[in-house]
Formats: C-alpha cells, sequence, structure tokens
C-alpha cells in the first residue's frame, strides 16, 4: 500500500505533469458550468471509494473551491461494508492528511448480499441498490444536498454501449440528475473527463489506492467485453472515444425512432424537420 502523501506536499512536478492538471481542472471547472453542478451555499458529500477515480475527483474539487467565485462545502464520505480485508484505516488517515470534514458510514451489506444472493451469481445489482439507498440517508444526515460521483467520460460512454447492447436502450449517465424522491441532486464532476488522464493524475500523486476486488464479487464481464471493444477502437482509430462522447450531447430526436420525443405521426407535406432533409444519408 502506499504511503499517504497529500498532493499539496509535492512542489516539484513535470511540466507534462503540470499541463495535465491544468486539463482536468479546466474540464471539471467546463462541466460543473455547463450543468450548473454546483451554486452558492451547497454542501456536496464527494463518495469515495478509495479508487483513483474518487482521489482525483476530491482533489480537483478541494482545488477549484479554493478558487470559486462561490462559497461550498465540501464532506468526503467513505461507505465501509464490511468486505474481509477492506484496509479501514486508509480513507480516514488521509482524510486527516488533507484536513477536510469526513464522515465514515459502516453497513454490513455484505453479509447481507451474501445471505440474499446463491454463491456464483452476480451479486452487483443488489450491492448497488443497498449503496445507493445508504448513500442517500447518509447524505440527509449530514446536511449535503449535492452527492458527487467519481464516473468519468469513458464510464459514460461504456454505460452508453451496455445499454444499448444489453438493455436495448438509447441512454448512459447523466451529468446531473435528481434523486427519485427529489431530495439530492446527483452529479459527476468528471464527465468531461479522459480515464487515461485520471490514471496517470492517480500514479504520479500517489493516492493511497484501495484495490477494488476486495469483496471477491464476480467482474462485471459484460462492462469489461465493452471497455476492450473501446480500447481497441481508440488503438485503430484514434480519437474514436471522444467522437462517441461528442455525439452523445448532439442528440436528434427527429433522426431516431422514438415517438414520445419527437412527434412522427404529424409530420406531413410543408413541415421542416431539424437537420433538413436527411432521407437518403448514408
Amino acid at each position: 500500500m502506499n504511503a499517504i502523501t497529500h498532493p499539496i506536499h509535492f512542489e516539484h512536478h513535470s511540466s507534462n505533469f503540470n499541463r495535465l492538471r491544468g486539463r482536468l481542472e479546466q474540464q471539471v471547472g467546463r462541466a460543473i458550468g455547463d450543468f450548473n453542478m454546483i451554486e452558492e451555499g451547497d454542501t456536496i458529500m464527494v463518495c469515495m471509494s478509495g479508487g483513483k477515480d474518487s482521489y482525483t475527483l476530491l482533489e480537483i474539487l478541494l482545488t477549484l473551491q479554493k478558487r470559486a467565485p462561490i462559497n461550498f462545502r465540501l464532506i468526503a464520505m467513505n461507505l465501509d461494508q464490511k468486505q474481509p480485508g477492506f484496509p479501514a484505516h486508509i480513507l480516514p488517515d488521509y482524510f486527516k492528511s488533507i484536513g477536510i470534514e469526513y464522515h465514515i458510514e459502516t453497513q454490513d451489506t455484505y453479509s447481507i448480499v451474501k445471505e440474499k444472493i446463491p454463491e456464483g451469481k452476480t451479486t452487483c445489482s443488489l450491492c448497488s441498490r443497498l449503496r445507493r439507498g445508504i448513500i442517500y440517508r447518509v447524505a440527509g444526515e449530514l446536511g449535503a444536498n449535492k452527492i458527487a460521483l467519481g464516473h468519468h467520460r469513458d464510464d459514460m460512454i461504456e454505460t452508453l454501449f451496455l445499454n444499448i447492447f444489453f438493455g436495448g436502450k438509447l441512454k448512459a449517465m447523466p451529468p446531473k440528475l435528481v434523486t427519485d424522491k427529489g431530495d439530492h441532486v446527483v452529479i459527476r464532476p468528471l464527465a468531461y473527463c479522459a480515464e487515461k488522464d485520471i490514471a496517470s493524475f492517480a500514479r504520479t500523486l500517489k493516492f493511497p489506492i484501495i484495490p477494488c476486488n476486495l469483496c471477491g464479487a464476480q467482474e462485471n464481464l459484460q462492462r469489461q467485453n465493452i471497455k476492450e471493444m473501446l480500447t481497441a477502437w481508440e488503438r485503430q482509430y484514434p480519437g474514436r472515444s471522444q467522437s462517441i462522447f461528442t455525439a452523445m450531447q448532439n442528440v436528434k430526436p427527429s433522426h431516431l425512432m422514438d415517438s414520445k420525443l419527437f412527434d412522427f405521426k404529424s409530420i406531413n407535406v410543408g413541415d421542416m424537420v431539424d437537420e433538413g432533409d436527411m432521407a437518403f444519408d448514408g
């Protein structure tokens, strides 16, 4: 396990790293602005798993908080699900070292999942539902109106293809959403950030990463297959991932087939359709 070292302790970085940091900060700032993720007086609970994404999210938000023209509060939160071998001291020690307000929520969801799910079956769905409910409850108890998650651009693209291939839906992860009960807003400030940049950032700053396989759960093979497919595409056609991501922000309902989003039945001679006559485009 890496020693705990806060990024501000690093005084000398290469110019490449400084450009990387600047790019991540610019992308997070742009996402916050584009989707109005953070407002004056917000209390934001930053969900910390101990992985590279959540560490990067917290570090960038702390940096932007110092420069922001508005005031907002950050609280780091980790859910200790009592998975065997989980190093419970790592995150509290890290939070103390950087001086951030934090909360560790301990709930033995691991035992519940093992009891309810037969051996060999996928545990991810139940685990996710339990975790989500706890996160929403804790946010309310801490007075947080916003919940920040560490999903990045590549997570959103992978989710798009998972839903297309296995769910029959054209949807991905939104950068911002309201919870079902309307109590909190969930934000994804890393929405514009590429996973490779986050990985490089985390390696350089030597965050004390906690392995993600502690529960012994089955690997999400479908997502892994999608990731490998996208990686192969990107290797063969550099820039393809960004093109897909751009397409997610440039949706034309009149050129899809969802009659709930576009009134196809009412189209008649003389009507103008967005993008014009593209009926014969390949």
